[in-house]
């Protein structure tokens, strides 16, 4: 009885936001990024990055739900650029979303392109990166999205203050070079070398011992940190000593509220917490490393950490460090991940679509690819390393964006044949396999899933040990997903259905696929244009874990995607 009060009481909350949001107005929000080359001290060494309006993170963009987001991008670098809007629905705007080759071409050096596109139906915590090359690893920022003008509150109290809380990860080397090199010879781009928050590494690394982000909080005020991770290829446990945290939004969408003292945030997530400062006055560490629940693979065992200082303390005593989990802790990454829930009815809240159109079973993971006559590969076999969903390994076309191609009909950029299934079933799951050479080629294709307007479109999102698990967050472009559940092994239909959340799963963007294990989502092609869903782990992305949505048109004009703006890049 309380659950159905609760319930009614909610959607008449939001019946009376969606009532007083239609006399409020909205407005043009105008902002320019001038993307250059920053000179900058990290690591004992001076560093040439390219980052936004010179500054590491670039700077955060706040708007209103319902305001359109104008945003002038000029190219000050040496290397081609787009930015991604990351989470934005992107409402017949799909020119704006950015990933480059799929829905622009890039911008060149010394040219300009202007972003144009509405916030609809999303208020939270998103960002905004660059999709070109390993570029985002200092190209990117927080995008904030208030709720509408005239309705200046949240489904919870309202903090005192909110704050950006943006992971790195740090090369002591020019990414874009990393990049380039590690793929040469087949085989992977180093590790990073550090983690930051928010572009400052901490006092555990070399020459950066007054290099740590210090936040000051008053005794007994609440703050709502808006934790991005902005990091290429590392997943992260995050913990404040002696704190708690409660989680209200993923991905900006309301969750319930769900207390924890550590939270688990792949490539990509977004996640808004509530920080109560209730602890005796004094400073207390914030502290992040990586969750990586593989054996045998190197990645950046570092630690970042800064300060939460409480006003009034002193320097006499060091801060107190939170205990992180282990890096390879699976049992609390996946509570965290598998506790969440949304809320029902608060505002921008949509039920889980119950008639599903289509239905996939994609499996994803590692691969390997012919190292090709009179060359010298050092991936596993000798051959280079690749990855793939359902064994098509995505390759970016580099004449025409995917995206002209669909509002052209100009062919022989990519095909719809993306197959609904592996090629191919077999014990995804079982080691012994991750060796068999029936299963680790994958062909280099352009391949895109064709939906109709409006298909709702149910996928099994399945782990593989080909070369070993690993973790896969996938960032679905211009769509939320509902995450009906998750777990681990192989997917069963029989067993695993009776698992979905139907009532109030939450709402993402991004996924963490759990290593060894599956997912399964569900979202609507309300929204037509081409849209790019990617393993966020950029060695991943760079490989080939990549396929891509084609949504036709709908019935009318506010169901057909307009055509491109004049001033968008031209591929040469």
């Amino acid at each position: 009885m309380a659950i159905r009060s609760s319930f009614t009481f909610l959607l008449a909350f939001s019946l009376a936001l969606l009532a007083s949001s239609s006399v409020s107005s909205a407005a043009i929000v105008k902002h320019s990024l001038y993307v250059k080359n920053l000179t900058i001290n990290r690591l004992c060494k001076e560093h040439v990055i390219v980052a936004a309006n010179g500054i590491l993170p670039g700077p955060t963009i706040s708007v209103h739900e319902g305001d359109t987001l104008v945003v002038d991008v000029l190219n000050q670098s040496p290397y081609n650029i787009t930015i991604h809007w990351h989470g934005v629905f992107q409402l017949l705007s799909p020119w704006a979303d950015g990933p480059e080759y799929v829905t622009q071409c890039p911008i060149r050096p010394g040219h300009s392109y202007t972003y144009r596109f509405n916030i609809t139906g999303q208020e939270g915590t998103l960002w905004w990166h660059a999709h070109s090359s390993w570029l985002r690893a200092t190209v990117h920022g927080a995008l904030v999205i208030y709720p509408r003008r005239g309705r200046s509150f949240y489904p919870f109290p309202k903090p005192e203050k909110d704050i950006p809380i943006v992971f790195e990860e740090w090369w002591n080397r020019n990414v874009v070079d990393v990049e380039k090199e590690g793929f040469a010879h087949g085989g992977v781009p180093n590790r990073s070398d550090a983690l930051a928050i928010n572009g400052k590494l901490g006092d555990l690394f070399p020459c950066s011992k007054n290099d740590i982000y210090t936040l000051e909080v008053v005794h007994g005020k609440t703050y709502m940190l808006r934790i991005i991770n902005a990091a290429l290829n590392s997943q992260l446990f995050f913990k404040i000593a002696n704190h708690n945290m409660t989680v209200v939004a993923v991905d900006a969408a309301y969750t319930n509220p769900y207390m924890t003292n550590t939270v688990v945030i792949a490539p990509g997530q977004t996640i808004d917490v509530l920080l109560t400062a209730n602890q005796p006055i004094g400073s207390y560490y914030m502290a992040a490393h990586p969750y990586f629940g593989v054996v045998g693979v190197p990645f950046d065992n570092t630690t970042t950490r800064g300060i939460i200082a409480y006003k009034g303390s002193t320097s006499a005593s060091a801060p107190l460090m939170p205990v992180l989990p282990a890096f390879n802790d699976t049992p609390t990454a996946h509570k965290f991940y598998s506790n969440l829930t949304t809320l029902i009815g608060g505002p921008h809240w949509v039920p889980v679509p119950r008639q599903v159109d289509e239905h996939m079973f994609i499996t994803q993971g590692l691969n390997l690819d012919h190292c090709g006559a009179n060359s010298t590969c050092v991936g596993p076999l000798g051959q280079r390393f690749s990855a793939s969903m359902n064994n098509q390994s995505f390759v970016l076309p580099n004449t025409l964006s995917m995206l002209q191609a669909f509002y052209d009909g100009t062919s022989g950029i990519y095909t719809t044949d993306f197959p609904d299934n592996p090629p191919l079933a077999f014990d995804y799951t079982n080691t012994s396999l991750s060796f068999n050479p029936s299963l680790l080629f994958a062909p280099k294709v352009t391949k895109v899933k064709k939906l109709k307007y409006n298909a709702v479109v149910e996928i099994v999102l399945q782990n593989t040990a080909i070369l070993g698990f690993e973790n896969h967050p996938f960032h679905l472009h211009g769509f939320n997903f509902h995450v009906l559940a998750q777990g681990f092994g192989n997917y069963d239909n029989t067993k695993d259905r009776q698992k979905f959340n139907l009532v109030n799963p939450q709402s993402r963007n991004t996924i963490g696929v759990p290593a060894g294990g599956w997912a399964v989502i569900r979202f609507q092609a309300n929204n037509p244009g081409i849209w790019l869903m990617h393993c966020h782990v950029e060695i991943h992305l760079s490989m080939g874990l990549a396929m891509a949505f084609e949504v036709e048109n709908g019935p009318n004009r506010s169901s057909t995607l307009p055509p491109p703006p004049s001033d968008l890049p031209k591929c040469f």
